[in-house]
């Protein structure tokens, strides 16, 4: 018998994860919120507030026990949820749960030294991780990478520049993707870097249209010497642990934006009901009921299929053609509602400073980090024998 859509998505809604939720919403009221256009302005989330996240234990959700984490992806993914919905902006759940780009790798090599000297502290909230992939010349073609690492015996020696990287600015380390036996999938490698490391710079901190407060870096390695200790998994796998990892990405950008939706929603039924025009409340207009009630639609319907997939996913039940159209749903839907959200706010709306305007402007790399809505439909179409 089918579930009915209640029943597919009643593990978000446990009473553990309603605590959970509160925890959240009580750690962005009082730190965050007070704080967030500050942060917005200096382009970056000041480091005791991982700390605190991760007193909170808001860092290790989704990591295995064994490595200091709690609960399972979805626990993850409902933190992501409740910061956005709770009005810490989209750029800053990017910011804050950062090493779960840059850790995944580390925790599935089971290498006890890494995790010891990487994941540990990036869940205690001490240390800041990134993942360097993007590169100025080639994207993010991973089979073609023009960072290289040498094998100098006890060391590697590694050349290279990488872009748009997410945290680049603040990370004590990065997992670079360098090719370290020749061009193609078998020839990428990952290794872990110090950003402390002679050789090792941030030559731009590079500016955005939104998510402003997480911090994005271009940055270059010039002779930088690396022990050979800091590989992780096994040499010429780098490819394939990359691509294992995206959908857990999607999955987690795909909830940014049911829950930016679901943000811009909110304050446009606020607006609305309180904004009057010719003496009457914009809600007394039916076209505006009419627009309030389609981004509600589309809004719940991304939320319901995004939660739905996740839930699959995390029981190995669907794959990457699932996540794809999860993405893509709750990505178009997060377009549609959030420009009608702005609509709706006027000049307001327009105005730097305003709540909705920063959602606008957030909300626009989430059609193109993780994957374009292009790549995600070419998923989807391959995934259907189309090609």
């Amino acid at each position: 018998m089918e579930s009915s859509g209640a029943d597919k998505c009643a593990d978000w809604a446990s009473p553990e994860r309603v605590e959970l939720r509160r925890t959240v919403r009580g750690f962005t009221e009082r730190y965050v919120l007070p704080n967030l256009d500050e942060w917005e302005k200096d382009g970056e989330v000041p480091r005791n507030v991982h700390r605190v996240a991760g007193k909170l234990g808001l860092l290790a959700a989704g990591f295995p026990e064994n490595v200091g984490g709690v609960g399972d992806m979805i626990d993850n993914l409902v933190i992501t949820d409740e910061l956005i919905s709770a009005g810490a902006s989209s750029g800053f759940a990017a910011a804050l749960l950062t090493h779960h780009i840059a850790l995944p790798h580390i925790v599935a090599s089971g290498d006890e030294y890494l995790i010891e000297r990487y994941v540990l502290p990036s869940i205690s909230g001490e240390m800041i991780g990134c993942l360097g992939v993007t590169e100025p010349t080639g994207g993010s073609d991973v089979a073609g990478l023009a960072t290289k690492a040498e094998d100098h015996g006890d060391h590697w020696l590694i050349n290279g520049s990488k872009t748009y990287i997410t945290s680049g600015a603040r990370a004590d380390f990065i997992v670079v993707a360098a090719s370290t036996d020749g061009a193609g999938h078998a020839g990428v490698s990952l290794i872990v870097v110090d950003t402390s490391s002679a050789g090792f710079s941030v030559t731009r901190r590079l500016e955005k249209m939104g998510w402003a407060c997480s911090d994005t870096a271009e940055i270059t390695l010039v002779d930088v010497e690396v022990p050979k200790a800091n590989l992780v998994g096994e040499r010429g796998t780098g490819f394939y642990q990359i691509m294992r990892n995206f959908d857990g990405e999607r999955l987690g950008l795909a909830v940014h934006g049911y829950a930016l939706a679901s943000r811009g929603l909110e304050l446009a039924v606020e607006w609305a009901r309180t904004r009057r025009s010719s003496g009457a409340p914009l809600t007394s207009l039916q076209t505006i009921r009419h627009k309030l009630a389609e981004m509600a639609r589309q809004t719940e319907v991304a939320r319901v299929f995004t939660q739905k997939v996740a839930t699959d996913f995390a029981a190995g039940r669907v794959g990457s053609k699932e996540v794809a159209m999860a993405k893509n749903t709750s990505v178009y839907a997060c377009d549609y509602v959030v420009d009608q959200a702005l609509q709706i706010h006027g000049g307001l709306g327009y105005m730097k400073g305003s709540e909705v305007e920063r959602i606008y402007r957030d909300a626009r790399i989430l059609g193109i980090g993780g994957g374009t809505n292009e790549i995600m439909n070419e998923i989807i179409a391959k995934r259907m024998a189309l090609v």
